[in-house]
């Protein structure tokens, strides 16, 4: 199948190697590929864009737009608070018809760390219901944003795998479609819980405060949560 990642940084960089791992075809995006290319930064301790991609040319590079033509399904991996800057440039038209996965929280780092939850997409509304209101003809499922990237592709580094990941979205199709490629990355059916329409969101990314407290104590993000019955 081939997939569009949005966004380069840890976490589409992660889901790319992943997707290509298995036997899919990727086409990672970006704003701008020259200046993507060009930056010397290095985050979290990890090497610029252009050490990890030369050293992954099975994925292909594109802007916002390219990668999401290129995509049968779109990953929106991109930072929050410019995730609907960046879909716009990938344009309403693009997207349309097609399953638009959204990894984002709406994170505001204003005033330092911890962060907040932007204003606006918290409590009665989410980033994730946003996007399907903006793209009202995409297939938005939400999943994936309640942990670490290194734990999306691997849950069973943890118990097993028996740890949960949430999943909500309009369209009962494409949430089993994501399901399915979950799965492909070790995701036992069991852990998946559907919470609803995309509505949901709301719930999954207001976890996000206490997920980044708990960074802060437990030192790293191998951790995730399991519901006991």
């Amino acid at each position: 199948m081939k997939i569009s990642v949005l966004g380069t940084g840890d976490v589409g960089q992660t889901l790319a190697k992943k997707l290509i791992e298995s036997g899919h075809e990727v086409m990672i995006g970006t704003r701008d590929v020259d200046e993507t290319l060009a930056r010397k930064s290095i985050r979290h301790g990890n090497p610029p864009f252009s050490e990890w991609y030369e050293s992954n040319k099975d994925v292909k590079l594109g802007t916002f737009q390219e990668s999401a033509t290129f995509g049968e399904i779109v990953i929106n991996a991109t930072n929050g608070a410019n995730s609907l800057n960046a879909l716009d440039l990938a344009g309403e038209e693009t997207l349309a018809g097609k399953i638009l996965i959204d990894l984002s929280n709406p994170l505001d780092y204003s005033k330092g760390m911890p962060p907040s939850l932007l204003e606006g997409l918290n409590n009665t509304n989410s980033l994730g219901e946003e996007i399907q209101k903006e793209f009202p003809q995409a297939k938005v499922v939400k999943t994936f944003n309640t942990m670490w990237c290194g734990l999306m592709v691997n849950p069973g580094m943890l118990d097993g795998g028996n740890h949960i990941n949430y999943i909500s979205g309009n369209d009962n199709n494409a949430k089993a479609r994501v399901k399915d490629l979950l799965k492909e990355f070790g995701w036992k059916e069991e852990n998946l819980i559907d919470l609803g329409d995309i509505s949901a969101a709301r719930a999954t990314e207001s976890v996000l405060p206490i997920w980044v407290r708990l960074l802060g104590v437990i030192g790293n993000g191998a951790f995730n949560f399991k519901i006991v019955k």
